[in-house]
């Protein structure tokens, strides 16, 4: 009695092992040719007889239900191979073991379709050089030595270098001062709160005198003749004069605000879209 125990213990054993073989197979991580189907069927019958329990039947169909499974993988996995024109490695060295030298190099021979690619110099590329050659100026000409032409010096006035914006006829000073007087009288006839809009005041007719009166305007408010109110979240920029130039002179450090005086800026301001 004991001994019919221990075989349907070794049987369960058997069967469960076969039975995680095929799930790996099932799951692609193994070949499924590892498995021995008939060695696995033979140990099915081996202890069919023996099973007496509904347990032990069950387990008995669910092995040989993984066994169908794994021989319709074996079949695809066939099938595949044969379709695809696959040679097992296997059979290749063994059939390369058995054919002769002569006849491997005769394979190769007609196997063997190497790209040729030829280059030469033909006639008419010949020809063409030639005539480009010919066609072309002597050394003599095409590397002549091209002279400065002469100028004569002469005398020019003040009023001369001034229209051509060589000399200011002022210094910078006086400029600066001059400036300061306009935006005083801009804020006194249009302004508002003794302040004016930025653009509104160095808003000119060309873009170019735009830039300049943006740079005048940023050494009035350095040099302590003006200062500049900036409300970011309305994005409104002012600028207020003094009525006497401050002189920045304290512990306190200066910070520069950068302001984008562009184009495009100018532009949207001539069409009442900057304020």
């Amino acid at each position: 009695m004991q001994a019919k125990r221990q075989r349907k213990k070794l049987g369960r054993e058997k069967l469960q092992r076969v039975t995680e073989m095929c799930r790996s197979v099932e799951e692609r991580s193994i070949d499924p040719f590892l498995i021995d189907v008939d060695e696995v069927i033979e140990v099915i019958k081996e202890y069919f007889s023996e099973w007496e329990l509904p347990e032990d039947l069950c387990l008995d169909a669910e092995t040989i239900h993984h066994i169908a499974s794994v021989i319709r993988l074996q079949g695809d996995w066939v099938k595949h191979r044969s379709t695809s024109l696959y040679t097992d490695p296997f059979l290749l060295e063994q059939k390369l073991t058995r054919t002769g030298r002569e006849e491997i190099l005769e394979t190769f021979l007609k196997a063997w379709h190497p790209i040729v690619e030829m280059e030469q110099i033909s006639l008419h590329s010949l020809a063409e050089a030639i005539k480009y050659w010919k066609s072309l100026l002597p050394l003599s000409e095409r590397w002549k030595e091209i002279l400065p032409a002469e100028i004569e010096a002469g005398l020019t006035t003040r009023e001369e270098l001034i229209r051509q914006r060589i000399l200011s006829d002022k210094t910078f000073s006086e400029e600066l001062e001059s400036f300061w007087d306009e935006l005083k009288r801009e804020v006194k006839e249009n302004g508002k709160n003794r302040r004016i809009r930025y653009w509104d005041f160095i808003g000119a007719g060309s873009y170019e005198e735009t830039v300049h009166r943006a740079f005048m305007t940023s050494f009035l408010v350095t040099y302590g003749y003006a200062t500049l109110e900036i409300y970011p979240l309305e994005e409104e920029i002012f600028i207020k004069p003094y009525e006497k130039q401050v002189t920045k002179i304290g512990k306190k450090q200066l910070i520069s605000i950068p302001i984008a005086v562009t184009a495009e800026e100018w532009t949207r301001w001539k069409k009442g879209e900057l304020t």
